[in-house]
Order: C-alpha cells, then structure tokens, then sequence
C-alpha cells in the first residue's frame, strides 16, 4: 500500500472558526499527530511549570521562614516579586525574534537558558543576604523569559487552529501543576530542615533548580526545529504537515527579513488579547504569590496549608482542559472566556465581601479560590489560543506569543504592590483591585469581538463582489 498521503480539499462550514480546508487522509498517515504532541507538549510544558515553580516556590518558602532567614525589610517580599518581572517583560520579543533566526535550533536555544536558571534558581537557596536573593530574582527573570513565549510561539506553528486550542490547554496546564508540585514539594522538603545545616526553606529553592537542570537535558534532547526543518517525522508526514498548515493559515512568510515591524507591533489582534491576559493574569499572579499566606491566615499551619492549595491548582487544571476541549469542537472562543471571567468575578466578590464582613466562614473564602483557579486558567489558555488563531506568519506568531506571555504577565507588578502586608489577611486594596481589573478585562473580551465580527462582516460583503479566497494578508478571523 503506498505511503503517498492523498489529501483534498473540501468546502469549510461558515459558522465554523476554520473557513479552512478539511483533509481527509488515511488513519495511518494521521498517527503523526500523536507523535507531535508527545514530542512537544510534554517538554516544552514542563518549561512551563518551571515558570510557576519559581513563582510560587518563593511563597511556599515565605511561610517556612525565608523573611527572617534573610533579615528582608519589611516590603521585601514584595520587592523579590516585582523585581523578576522587570527583565522578563523586556527579554520575550527580543528571544523569540533570536529564536526564530534561521540558524537558531529551538532545543540548543531554549536548552542552554533552562540549565542557567537551574543554577541560578539552585542559588536562591544558598545565597546568604537579601541583595542577593533580589539580584539572583533579576537573573531569573532574563532566563526564564525565554522559556514560555519560545515554548508558545513553537506550539503555534505545528498546530492549525483546530488543533490548538487543545494543545494550549495542555500546555497551561503544565503551568497549574507547578504551583501543585510547589505545594506537595514544599510540604516534603520542609521536613529537611537543618539537614546539612540549612534551613527548610533553603531547600525548596535547591531541590527546584535540580529539577530545573534535569528538564534542560530534555529539552536538549527532545524538541524539535521548526516544522519545515523538523526531522522527526518521516517524509511523507512531513509532507502532508505542511500542506495541512498551508490548507488552514494560507502561505505563511516564514523569514524574518523585510518584515514590517510597525504593523506587526500595532496589530489589535495582538494587543487585545494581551490586555485580556494582563486581567486575568492579575488573579492568577495573585493566587501564586499568596495562596500559601492566605490559607495560614485562614487558620490552618503552614504544613496543613501547603497540601490545602493543591485541590485549588487542580481545579483550574479540570477548567482549562475541559473548556478548551469544548471550544475547540464547537469553533468559538468568546464565550468561553465570558465564562472564564464570571467565574473569577464570584471569587473575588467573596474575597471583598470577606473582608468587609469578618464574621463570614473562612471556608467560604476558600471556596472563593476554587472560583478564581478555574476561571482564570482557562482564560489564559483559551486567550493565548484565540490570539494565535487570527494571526499569520512566523514575525506576528512570534512576537504575539511573547507579548501576551511578557508583557500581559505585567500583572505580577500590579499584585506583589496591592497586596500589602499590613492589610493582611482581608486585604481590601487587593481584592479591590482584582475586581477592578477582572471588569476591565471583560470590557476588552467584547470589545475585541465586535472588532472580528466587523472585520468579518465587511470581508463577506467584499467577497460577495469581487470573491476571493482566505491568504496570508486576508483572511477571517475567529471569534
């Protein structure tokens, strides 16, 4: 039987968010996808967790006694938080347009930055003064921010749109269970208290960069190039890989030369879904750097409350995957970040209520934070989804990724300053602001939609006088 694969086009559903070419192909020529996905979501997921071990590994160490180990100002923490985010926010375009060159392998590239933040992440817990543990957050922040928009910007090019809201899921769900890891890790490691003569705390900072460096060699090993050099996949797969990204996004400009940054740089298509991401990241920024203190000050020890943050983390893990799953059978994105942000509008209404009544049960608060999870996770996944979907080309994919991821974390600046110490543990300036912000982020979801629904409306009206077929410059967008 050969092992040419046939591939036709037929005509796309308008209600659809494809519009694009459906192929059919024999069973045995479809198996590739599943070599794909073991071969990228894996790894590069677990790149992912990295970023939100090291998020939440800080707070998980706060409660085992890093303030007084290190003799940090009482603003400290805070100032450990937002200092990460500084480089971070400023490296991902720059990394993903390195990325992106043609001599750059994504594994060696995205290899040698995973082993230099386990060391420096390993350092954390051997460093002796709190100048520094803020410079070693500096140095994270560079190295890290390379790994989630690369990881991203990857996963947008191997996927159509079909295909990759669910991978994205999966993706952010690697994110979620770092915080879980963090939480069951640190709940361990805290019992290695004075082994080797350091404090608990020093070793969840240690441990964490071990597992870091281990990653490394994975990603030296396992990720793969571009899909158009990639050589993991027989010919034939390859072959009908590229027809089917052709099929679905037209004839992508896959270089990087004569690219016309400004209108790269000013798309909406872009922006919105970072304005949108920046919203909901605040709840989740939120909920990685103080999950731990809140559910101390709810009563429970530090022990009891580092295993009581993990079904938290699962929640968002079940929200993500299942609405992504959905989303991607019926074609629309929308209602289920509506969906996403009303969910987080409950939990944040019973933080306020809770602390402006503090006779309320604190068992209702911690409801409140099975609220948040699950609606602000699948809010991240399905945004970074529905923003890679309305894009063309590796310039607009690569720095679209590294927008959202970079500078929609930014949110992390707005949650390690509103949550402040001396309000603890009803901190009425945070929850205010979550709210705030959780509002506007739904303002942005609309806006963006009838901004796609317009474009749509006039390309149909166009295409109704002269015809036309979707390209790289025109095409419709999916909402």
């Amino acid at each position: 039987m050969s092992e040419k694969i046939v591939a036709e086009e037929t005509t796309a559903k308008t209600s659809s968010d494809q519009d694009t070419v459906e192929l059919a192909v024999s069973t045995k020529a479809q198996r590739y996808i599943t070599k794909v996905d073991f071969r990228l979501i894996p790894v590069l997921g677990c790149t992912y967790t990295i970023l939100f071990l090291d998020r939440t590994n800080i707070a998980n160490a706060r409660i085992e006694g890093l303030e007084k180990g290190l003799n940090m100002p009482a603003n400290g923490y805070n100032t450990c938080l937002w200092i990460f985010f500084i480089p971070f926010v400023l490296i991902e375009i720059p990394s993903n347009i390195i990325m992106g060159l043609p001599r750059v392998k994504p594994n060696i590239f995205l290899g040698l930055n995973t082993i230099i933040l386990g060391i420096i992440s390993m350092c954390q817990g051997l460093t002796h003064s709190y100048g520094g543990l803020l410079a070693l957050r500096f140095l994270m922040g560079i190295f890290e921010a390379t790994l989630p928009a690369g990881a991203a910007f990857l996963i947008g090019e191997y996927y159509t749109r079909r295909e990759a809201s669910l991978r994205f899921a999966c993706f952010f769900t690697f994110g979620v269970l770092g915080p879980c890891i963090s939480g069951l890790l640190a709940y361990g490691i805290r019992n290695m208290n004075g082994i080797e003569g350091k404090e608990g705390w020093r070793w969840i900072f240690i441990l964490e960069g071990i597992f870091t460096i281990a990653i490394s060699f994975l990603v030296f090993l396992v990720v793969p190039n571009f899909p158009e050099k990639t050589k993991f996949l027989t010919p034939a797969e390859k072959e009908h890989l590229l027809h089917k990204l052709h099929a679905d996004k037209g004839d992508q400009k896959l270089t990087l030369k004569s690219v016309p940054w400004f209108k790269v740089l000013s798309d909406y298509k872009i922006w919105f879904p970072t304005l949108m991401f920046f919203c909901c990241d605040m709840t989740a920024a939120s909920m990685s750097s103080f999950i731990p203190t809140i559910l101390t000050e709810l009563g429970w020890k530090a022990a009891r409350a580092q295993v009581m943050s993990i079904p938290i983390w699962l929640t968002g893990i079940v929200f993500q995957l299942f609405g992504c799953w959905v989303s991607g059978r019926v074609g629309k994105r929308f209602p289920f970040v509506l969906f996403g942000i009303a969910t987080v509008l409950v939990g944040w209404i019973i933080q306020l209520v809770y602390s402006n009544n503090k006779g309320l049960s604190a068992g209702i608060r911690y409801l409140g934070l099975f609220c948040m999870s699950g609606g602000t996770f699948l809010q991240m996944a399905m945004t970074t989804s529905w923003m890679t979907n309305n894009l063309r080309g590796r310039a607009s994919i690569g720095v679209g990724t590294a927008i959202i991821l970079g500078l929609g974390n930014c949110a992390n600046f707005v949650a390690a300053n509103v949550f402040i110490k001396k309000e603890a543990p009803f901190y009425p300036t945070g929850f205010k602001t979550g709210l705030g912000l959780t509002i506007v982020g739904a303002a942005f979801c609309l806006i963006f939609v009838a901004l796609l629904w317009h474009h749509n409306q006039n390309l149909n009206k166009k295409r109704g006088e002269i015809g036309g077929e979707d390209d790289q410059e025109e095409y419709r967008y999916v909402y």
